[in-house]
């Protein structure tokens, strides 16, 4: 049985309507023949990126989620979260790795954290 996530954060959806038009564009470039209609899988993969691409909360762990796999990673290795210079938040695991958190901003942070249960200043 699949467990519902608690908040699920995505990319904007204007990526997804961005591909729609670029899709929407490159339809009469195709119809010059077959090979050129490969231009298609283009703005499709683009669509299904900022369609799946984002980070799932869950109570005990964050999952990642890439245009093809995910990556999960339990709240009890991560020791901080913290932004880059564009606003998007890594966390930083207990083995010194880093993980970006897809679609996960200093703007809706705080909604993350609380769908975790988890407490600014790492206290729980």
């Amino acid at each position: 049985m699949r467990v519902k996530p608690l908040l699920r954060v995505r990319k904007t959806g204007a990526l997804m309507v961005a591909a729609v038009l670029a899709f929407v564009g490159a339809v009469p470039f195709a119809s010059y023949g077959w090979a050129y209609a490969l231009v298609l899988l283009i703005p499709v993969a683009a669509f299904v990126w900022a369609w799946r691409a984002g980070t799932d909360v869950f109570a005990d762990e964050l999952r990642v989620r890439a245009l093809f796999g995910s990556t999960r990673v339990p709240w009890a290795r991560v020791t901080e979260l913290a932004p880059d210079r564009s606003g998007q938040i890594a966390a930083l695991l207990d083995n010194g790795n880093m993980i970006r958190l897809t679609g996960v901003t200093r703007d809706n942070l705080s909604k993350v954290l609380a769908a975790g249960g988890q407490e600014i200043g790492g206290e729980k």
